[in-house]
């Protein structure tokens, strides 16, 4: 017997989805949503931008 379409969407998707500063991010996190590679220097940045914006800093990068 097939599954109905709401029954598939739910086994496949999370339950709760999260964007933006919901959830604890890393320096690591930040470099990575701006869309570049991550270098000791770039995580460094991320690092300072994060003291001086706090959660600011990555919702400029996501919603």
């Amino acid at each position: 017997m097939k599954e109905s379409p709401e029954e598939q969407s739910t086994t496949s998707r999370p339950r709760r989805l999260f964007t933006g500063s919901e959830r604890p991010f890393d320096p690591e996190d930040l470099v990575m949503a701006s869309g570049r590679d991550v270098t000791p220097e770039r995580v460094e940045m991320a690092k300072r931008l994060i003291e001086e914006k706090g959660a600011a800093a990555v919702e400029r990068y996501l919603p």
